[in-house]
């Protein structure tokens, strides 16, 4: 998620265990625990597929933050042992705010290793799109009140209501997941398509209207389900050119990227390189993630070692309204075969 969001939910952790003893000092002391997990976007991995898929690893840990908050706690009880509140609140209290963090994170489709050390494929729940308001307003809106109010009294109450209003929301979230996983299940048993993957994730901004990538092969489908829609999804079919992947056999890099993905790729040849996009972020034809990793050198392909991301435009305002109208309209025209074509283009 935003910074913004680890912020303020950290701040109404912190604020709702501690607050009626730290005050807005409560606020203060969780929103920078709470961010801290994030500080690992600072280390230089190597490469751009190393600082993708390395990020949300150990700092992520529920173990490393587990330790974390028991040695915070001993520091923190060292220097005030007399803070009028027991060390088992205490550590609580630390602990939920580092690893709300990352619990947070794993609600998005980015991927994120909860259980780092171990080689697992990084959690993605995709759930909630990486800035959703409607997690972070009641939040944010409970921390400000904290600040200009103070922690007593009914204002006390509040982080722990705001918190209450973002985990009913992040159930809502699942819920909307579940519905569209059974509606596309429904299509996929009644078209005959045995699907390798089937990813869906919210759109931009939003838990109302979501994305559905159907991994087949040699091909995929994208398609949209909102909350509103009455008739079946529909899918389109779109080239994936898994074949390509072939070239990559020796690339390390392409491995981890399949591993982090959960390979949910597609494979383009543009201007003599081939590119490799992450299909799970962003919406069709503006993916954030894209990576040549190799290039045609006359009739062979050869590995490219210093990995770079692809620039990618970002979605225009024109294409964020068509997907708001979609939310309500299933007849809303959303031309995803034409902005996933866009892909090649480039």
């Amino acid at each position: 998620m935003d910074s913004i969001t680890q912020a303020v939910l950290g701040a109404s952790v912190q604020a709702a265990l501690l607050g009626r003893w730290q005050g807005r000092k409560a606020l203060v002391y969780g929103a920078a625990l709470g961010t801290l997990p994030d500080l690992d976007v600072i280390i230089d991995y190597g490469d751009a597929i190393a600082d993708m898929t390395y990020h949300r690893g150990f700092s992520h840990s529920l173990f490393v933050l587990s330790g974390l908050a028991l040695l915070l706690t001993g520091l923190v009880r060292w220097w005030r042992p007399e803070a009028g509140y027991g060390g088992g609140r205490l550590l609580l209290t630390l602990w939920l705010v580092l690893i709300t963090h990352p619990l947070l994170d794993a609600f998005t489709s980015y991927g994120t290793q909860l259980f780092w050390p171990l080689p697992v494929t990084p959690t993605a729940w995709s759930s909630v799109f990486i800035i959703d308001p409607g997690f972070t307003v009641p939040l944010l809106i409970a921390v400000i009140a904290g600040l200009l109010f103070g922690l007593r009294g009914r204002v006390a109450r509040w982080p722990a209501i705001a918190l209450g209003l973002a985990g009913a929301y992040l159930a809502f979230t699942v819920a909307g997941k579940l519905m569209v996983d059974r509606r596309v299940d429904a299509v996929l048993e009644a078209n005959g398509i045995d699907a390798q993957k089937v990813f869906t994730t919210p759109t931009p901004f939003n838990s109302l209207l979501w994305r559905v990538v159907v991994i087949d092969g040699e091909r995929y489908y994208e398609g949209l389900v909102s909350w509103f829609d009455e008739a079946p999804p529909e899918l389109v079919e779109l080239p994936r050119r898994a074949a390509l992947a072939e070239v990559l056999a020796d690339s390390p890099k392409h491995a981890r990227l399949v591993w982090f993905t959960d390979g949910i790729l597609r494979y383009d040849v543009n201007d003599g390189r081939l590119v490799v996009t992450d299909l799970r972020m962003g919406v069709p034809g503006f993916h954030p993630f894209r990576f040549a990793l190799a290039e045609q050198v006359g009739d062979r392909w050869r590995l490219i070692e210093d990995v770079d991301r692809e620039v990618t435009a970002r979605g225009d305002a024109d294409r964020l309204l068509a997907l708001w109208r979609r939310i309500w309209n299933q007849d809303a025209r959303v031309p995803l075969e034409r902005w996933a074509a866009e892909l090649s283009r480039r």
